[in-house]
């Protein structure tokens, strides 16, 4: 007769492999630029989340809208349980949650933090020994369950004052915010006249020289989308990516990514941003199946997005978590946000479903020329 903890493991293993399936139902959505275009703009509005919990979330509301549970097909904020009733709200009888993907955390002690050998796996209540350093590392996750503003009543909701735009305007400070990025990564922005001068492109990213070049004679919102498609090529990619010259398409597809999200951050009309055909690229990758390069990939364009919006001092929309909600509570919720823990014997076994983008997919050697 099985235990109950053994019901326990089972009945968990169930809800991964359940989550599994939505989750890959859900990539296998993002087949053309419209779809991707889409779901990266969302991912904007959820960005404190992973990529795989912002499709989760996503492909669960939706689902939910066309049941009549939700008003609106998509999400404003969502929560955990004791989260929102920590901001004086409930959640209505009888909503379901969505589920996500949580991390199962270990504590680790080390009294050699630099060597990843020597960190060993406390038990339960065990303490370090003196002179050791602890940190808690992500081992694994679990189902976990949020639920949306929509499903919940209470105490109203502060809306913090988000940017609104005009036709062609640049959110205030983007500009320069990018620019000192690019610079505080070695390469000088240049401003060129027109795009003859850099090979009929909008921008160009250009790693012998260390420039970074944006054609002037654009509104101000194309000058800045493409500034951030450049400083994309910038973090993300660069000279020493040989192997992969033949995936170029994959680096401009993350560059013009990482720009969409970025501007989709700041309010800014996504709709004619260029994006590739995202099936075409995603099945030329040797050795990887096409749902798992745009899971790497869209966690790649997200953490390099967030940490270029991350260091802007710009009016930006939320990103996903209720106002007044204790952000690092939501943080230990979003694998993202949590550490690997360290390669050690006693710690390689990690639950199923890790998040994605441990082994970069390459990208190319070349002068990035923005779209």
């Amino acid at each position: 007769m099985a235990t109950r903890q053994e019901e326990t493991r089972r009945a968990r293993a169930a809800k991964l492999d359940e989550l599994h399936e939505r989750l890959t139902g859900a990539v296998e959505q993002l087949v053309s630029g419209p779809d991707w275009a889409r779901a990266l703009a969302f991912a904007a509005r959820f960005r404190s989340r992973s990529f795989n919990n912002t499709l989760l979330i996503w492909v669960q509301h939706q689902g939910a809208h066309e049941q009549g549970r939700v008003p609106e097909p998509f999400p404003s904020y969502v929560a955990g349980y004791k989260q929102w009733q920590a901001l004086g709200r409930q959640v209505e009888k009888g909503q379901p949650g969505y589920q996500i993907l949580a991390p199962v955390t270990g504590r680790f002690a080390s009294a050699n933090p630099a060597d990843a050998e020597s960190w060993r796996r406390l038990g339960k209540g065990e303490k370090p020994h003196a002179g050791e350093v602890v940190r808690s590392k992500m081992v694994g996750v679990r189902p976990a369950y949020v639920w949306d503003a929509s499903q919940t009543t209470g105490d109203p909701i502060p809306e913090p004052p988000a940017p609104r735009l005009l036709e062609g305007e640049a959110p205030a400070g983007l500009w320069d915010g990018l620019a000192a990025q690019v610079e505080a990564a070695g390469f000088a922005v240049l401003r060129v006249p027109h795009e003859r001068m850099i090979h009929g492109a909008n921008g160009m990213t250009d790693y012998a020289a260390n420039t970074v070049a944006v054609r002037e004679d654009t509104d101000p919102a194309a000058q800045v989308k493409t500034l951030t498609h450049e400083l994309g090529h910038v973090l993300l990619h660069g000279p020493d990516a040989e192997e992969a010259r033949q995936h170029r398409s994959i680096g401009e597809v993350e560059a013009e990514s990482v720009a969409l999200m970025v501007g989709a951050a700041h309010g800014m009309d996504t709709s004619g941003y260029t994006i590739p055909y995202v099936s075409t690229w995603a099945a030329r990758v040797d050795g990887k199946e096409p749902v798992e390069v745009v899971k790497a990939t869209g966690e790649r364009v997200r953490k390099t997005a967030l940490a270029v919006l991350d260091q802007l001092e710009t009016a930006q929309i939320g990103d996903g978590i209720p106002p007044g909600l204790d952000r690092d509570a939501t943080h230990r919720e979003n694998p993202a946000h949590v550490r690997p823990a360290p390669e050690t014997a006693s710690s390689r076994r990690v639950a199923s479903l890790p998040e994605p983008g441990a082994r970069p997919v390459p990208v190319p050697a070349f002068q990035g020329r923005g779209l």
